[in-house]
């Protein structure tokens, strides 16, 4: 297929690159024109100087930029991707941002005559390198299984949860879950390190039990260490979780341990840590 994929950052550059080697004609965008070159040099594929030429003529159109504001930069305007898409042509929009966000790309595209699905991903950088990424898809039946084969190329497991927006959804479910687990290694460790119990036979020890968790297995041990400079950064999270607790409020909820890890997020961020892997919440309790 002719494809488009606009933003090549961490995610993205390697997503895009599967999706060529996989055999489609993948032309890129991205803010910095040297990164899409360097992503022509090493991947073949094509690159252009605007979404909207990058988009034209494309079957299916890939988004993975930052946030909300950054989708409907790269989305709107005589540049963006609907001024360039083609009748029939199907949006995918991989960044995680608000559900209303999404509900409202499948109105726009719907105008211009394109589909719409939201298809946040879970796996960090190492699944998308790998091709091993959770796609959660919010869609028509239809258009998720006419994607499917395509994101195939870097999703293990592309899974519909329902109409427009609930890919979003899935994916704040993800991150609350995610940070609950990372907050509880996190105070666990303090506890581990004051009594001076061994660090790599806890993991181990742990791991064989129902505290066992991807974050346990691959994270545990770099926090320990006070390693965070990888992995999926700290400003992202909290850009998610505020998200999150954007929904929450808009389903007369209340997360009281998201809101908590929100406010510890802020803190990090003011503090210069925004950069550093999200597992960095164990500083909070280190000071």
């Amino acid at each position: 297929m002719k494809l488009a994929f606009i933003g090549l950052g961490v995610m993205g550059f390697p997503m895009a690159g599967h999706l060529q080697q996989a055999g489609h004609d993948v032309c890129v965008y991205n803010r910095n024109a040297d990164k899409a070159a360097d992503w022509v040099s090493r991947h073949g594929g094509t690159s252009a100087g605007t979404p909207a030429l990058a988009a034209k003529d494309a079957d299916m159109v890939m988004l993975c930029v930052g946030n909300d504001d950054d989708v409907r930069a790269v989305v709107y305007g005589d540049d963006g991707v609907l001024a360039g898409i083609k009748a029939g042509a199907l949006l995918v929009d991989h960044t995680t941002t608000s559900a209303i966000l999404a509900e409202e790309l499948a109105v726009a595209a719907n105008k211009v005559g394109a589909r719409f699905i939201d298809a946040p991903v879970s796996g960090g950088q190492l699944g998308a390198e790998n091709g091993a990424l959770t796609v959660m898809v919010g869609g028509g039946e239809a258009d998720v299984a006419e994607a499917s084969p395509v994101l195939a190329a870097y999703g293990k497991k592309v899974t519909r949860l329902g109409p427009v927006g609930a890919g979003q959804r899935c994916k704040m479910v993800n991150q609350i879950c995610v940070i609950g687990a990372v907050q509880g290694i996190a105070e666990g460790l303090m506890i581990a390190k004051k009594a001076g119990l061994d660090i790599p036979i806890l993991i181990e020890v742990l791991a064989g039990g129902a505290a066992q968790s991807w974050q346990l297995q691959n994270r545990a041990q770099t926090m320990a260490e006070g390693e965070f400079d990888f992995g999926f950064a700290a400003q992202w999270m909290h850009k998610d979780l505020g998200i999150c607790l954007d929904e929450a409020e808009q389903q007369g909820l209340t997360l009281p341990l998201t809101e908590h890890v929100h406010k510890v997020y802020e803190t990090l961020l003011a503090d210069g840590f925004g950069r550093c892997d999200s597992t960095v919440v164990i500083k909070s309790l280190e000071s």
